[in-house]
């Protein structure tokens, strides 16, 4: 039997983007599945590891909030020199975010089948523990540690990086607010991106419906 793992993550705001928004972001109603999976990644991620997100627990009113935001119209990087110096490329946009959020996620954690094929792939991770000897109960350990004490790899966020997130692992010793007491439909929804095919990767949908603040995603029919 799998163990189900759950993290209780807060923020101030947060934006998981429509995709149909072409130029200014709207953010989905709650969280979703797949940047709840990034919040466990960013806790323990090793390439024989993949994270499947079961339930959603919305904690606080869905509130919203409109922001302007300076971005730009094209990425920079090293040969640019990191450096922004041209007002051509700046833009002010609104956008619509989600503010003081709090979600209790569950999700568990499946093994590859066959490890080895990873370690050709991610050779130069090898400095990080290899990935000889990966095994459930190792993992399950390590998650656990991590999580209970607040380490991650990478500071988890709520659909943007500027919306950064605390987060707490949920026991059973651990007594938290219940989920909001309100059934909505929200929708169809991301649920996460299909990379069977690396190269031109998939977005996958389903129709999320919250019940007494719950998502179970579980139940859910998802489409390509």
């Amino acid at each position: 039997m799998r163990t189900t793992y759950c993290l209780e993550v807060r923020g101030d705001f947060a934006c998981f983007t429509r995709p149909e928004m072409k130029v200014e972001r709207v953010s989905y109603d709650v969280i979703t599945p797949s940047a709840a999976r990034a919040v466990f990644e960013s806790i323990l991620w090793k390439p024989a590891l993949t994270w499947r997100v079961t339930k959603i627990e919305v904690l606080n009113p869905i509130r919203w909030i409109n922001l302007r935001r300076n971005e730009v119209s094209k990425i920079f990087g090293a040969k640019d020199g990191f450096c922004i110096d041209d007002d051509g490329v700046r833009q002010q946009r609104a956008g619509l975010f989600l503010r003081d959020v709090a979600y209790r996620l569950h999700a568990v954690f499946e093994m590859d089948r066959d490890p080895a094929k990873h370690r050709g792939q991610f050779s130069h991770l090898s400095k990080f523990g290899g990935e000889d000897g990966n095994t459930p109960a190792k993992f399950h350990e390590m998650f656990l540690r991590r999580a209970a004490k607040g380490q991650c790899i990478n500071q988890p966020y709520l659909g943007c990086r500027e919306f950064a997130c605390d987060f707490r692992l949920v026991t059973d010793s651990v007594v938290g607010p219940p989920a909001i007491d309100e059934t909505r439909d929200l929708g169809w929804m991301l649920h996460d991106m299909d990379f069977a095919n690396l190269a031109d990767p998939k977005p996958k949908f389903f129709r999320a419906e919250m019940k007494a603040g719950v998502i179970d995603l579980t139940q859910a029919e998802v489409r390509g």
